[in-house]
């Protein structure tokens, strides 16, 4: 055995934009080991049910995240129609998933632009966020914000996308498609991009299901999980199978995460083919009594929400688990045996979200 050093990484780091920290047990340049800091900057979210009701702490929702932050209003909305035994219209729940997978894509677009950063790449980098911007645009035009949209609510949607804005929107995702292949086939094909990523950070199937990993991180491993096939919202109306891959290294999660925004953008255009005319809201009468676990699948994996309420219209409880929380034990498998040169390479393809999971 040789010396070992601690060296801590994090919370600031030129290569890596999120506030994460961990402690590297060093031998030479190899990690032998990574202890997590995961603190608790104490927004008070889940605590504000007691003091925010069940209809306005849909806003609340939102704001644990602002990248995810439609998923997250929608994850809630659904836990309490659940527990109220609210149907909710046809329409609205197909522009509920055209918001979701466009929030899908913008997320992982800004991922990808960010491992273009963490390689160098700056043009590559400006390219992703370019096509970002794209999404974003269609956000302000459909809900009147590019972070926090405020058009999910209790009992369906808040706003309505007319058929000319859905048609528009379609002729978007095509010129999108073209664009993002140019981009997506550096990062495929790049040898540079191949060896800083093929072989880095394994994680084994076995190990993926036995250490609770979620999202593109589990599925890079060959583990076939998506709550979208539970068939929420408009998903069971729709043709798709979950990104699998089998190698479960650094580039096997580059190429599910590119590979869902294709599958994002296809998603988005059998949702406009399809999408019923309608109401896009139910009226919501009385106080929700009961309990509910809602899964719904964020750009970056699973996320749990419960929501137990009393009769009032205060819930109980209300508790959160965020994908990234799930996929740290993971990301430390991964990290021993790796250089330190990789560690922040080996970060950035858990997409990690310290807004989601310090609360």
């Amino acid at each position: 055995m040789g010396k070992r050093t601690v060296i801590p990484f994090g919370p600031q780091h030129p290569v890596l934009p999120e506030p994460i920290h961990l402690d590297l047990v060093l031998e030479d340049e190899v990690v032998v080991e990574a202890i997590p800091r995961i603190g608790y900057i104490h927004r008070g979210l889940e605590k504000l049910v007691e003091k925010k009701d069940y209809q306005q702490y849909t806003y609340v929702a939102e704001r644990i995240c602002g990248i995810c932050s439609f998923m997250h209003g929608m994850g809630y909305c659904m836990a309490i129609e659940s527990i109220m035994e609210v149907k909710i219209p046809e329409r609205a729940e197909f522009l509920r998933t055209i918001w979701a997978e466009l929030s899908r894509l913008h997320s992982h677009l800004l991922w990808l632009g960010l491992l273009a950063d963490a390689f160098g790449f700056e043009s590559l980098f400006m390219q992703s966020w370019k096509l970002r911007e794209q999404v974003l645009d269609i956000f302000e035009e459909t809900t009147g914000g590019r972070v926090i949209f405020s058009v999910c609510d209790i009992g369906g949607v808040r706003k309505d996308i007319s058929a000319d804005t859905l048609k528009k929107i379609a002729g978007i995702m095509d010129s999108m498609e073209k664009e993002l292949k140019e981009i997506s086939e550096v990062f495929i094909n790049d040898s540079s991009v191949k060896s800083r990523t093929k072989g880095v950070g394994v994680l084994s199937k076995q190990a993926a299901f036995d250490l609770g990993a979620v999202g593109p991180m589990a599925r890079a491993s060959g583990i076939e999980m998506d709550m979208r096939t539970q068939g929420y919202a408009a998903y069971g109306k729709l043709n798709f199978k979950p990104v699998v891959e089998k190698k479960g290294d650094c580039y096997a999660r580059t190429s599910v995460r590119i590979n869902e925004m294709f599958q994002s953008m296809d998603l988005i255009k059998q949702c406009i083919a399809i999408i019923p005319e309608g109401d896009i809201k139910v009226k919501v009468t009385g106080n929700p009594n009961g309990e509910y676990f809602t899964r719904v699948e964020q750009p970056r994996g699973e996320v749990v929400y419960y929501a137990k309420a009393n009769g009032s219209k205060y819930l109980d409880r209300l508790r959160v688990r965020t994908p990234t929380f799930a996929n740290v034990p993971a990301l430390l498998e991964t990290l021993k045996g790796c250089a330190l040169a990789d560690v922040p390479i080996l970060i950035l393809t858990i997409d990690p979200c310290i807004s989601c999971t310090e609360r």
